[in-house]
């Protein structure tokens, strides 16, 4: 079973003294930094649970202190060793950063080191309950085309598409809504430490949710470069 939580307390070898240690990011015995675990995490990084609900000025806290800490400047009189690891830490940490700020791509990376996120077998794909609106929306779309090719009239085509694109635009919403309900669901599973199966299920339905996401948020933006 995967561990929801951050490895940081297993015991690493440091590359300098060859000490274990329970550092994340420098040796607990002589100070160096330390390499990245091949293992680790975005969460690991920033020594927090694989959790969804993240307090965004901690973790921006903690970011700035990580990026004075770890960043190049402060190791330019140091070994080619310590720049170069200071280096791969300072832009992993950046990456991190910028996925676990962002709540769908948080949730992305989580099922992605889960090895649970499953893209849509097909981008076209439309979800059952939306194929009647996702073929009067392509209609229109065609229609608005053929009238931009012609010269023909666009106002009403126009509005229809403008009143479809505030339709999405609150499916979006609501989906992002049941999206934050699930990562709920993630975290509790967390905290009670559920078994495997449990926390599977969870994540099957946020690997859905994010896929019909993607497949409304693309129909939107499609209509919106139509309007331009």
């Amino acid at each position: 079973m995967s561990t929801p939580f951050p490895i940081t307390d297993s015991p690493l070898v440091c590359w300098s003294c060859h000490e274990r240690t329970i550092g994340t990011h420098f040796c607990s015995s002589c100070g160096k930094m330390l390499q990245v675990p091949e293992k680790s995490d975005y969460f690991a990084m920033f020594e927090i649970p694989r959790k969804l609900w993240i307090e965004m000025s901690g973790l921006e806290k903690k970011f700035l202190q990580l990026s004075w800490k770890l960043h190049p400047d402060n190791f330019v009189n140091a070994s080619p060793e310590e720049r170069e690891i200071s280096l791969k830490r300072s832009s992993e940490l950046n990456d991190a950063y910028r996925t676990l700020r962002e709540p769908v791509g948080r949730v992305e990376y989580l099922l992605a080191i889960e090895g649970a996120r499953v893209e849509g077998k097909s981008k076209q794909q439309a979800p059952p309950e939306l194929l009647e609106e996702v073929f009067g929306l392509n209609e229109s779309l065609d229609e608005l085309r053929e009238a931009k090719a012609s010269g023909g009239d666009l106002g009403n085509l126009k509005e229809r598409l403008t009143a479809a694109e505030k339709n999405f635009q609150d499916k979006l919403a609501e989906v992002d809504g049941e999206l934050q309900n699930a990562a709920k669901e993630w975290d509790a599973a967390v905290d009670a430490s559920a078994d495997e199966a449990k926390r599977r299920i969870v994540m099957a339905k946020l690997n859905e949710l994010l896929n019909r996401r993607s497949y409304i948020r693309n129909l939107v933006v499609n209509v919106e470069k139509e309007l331009l």
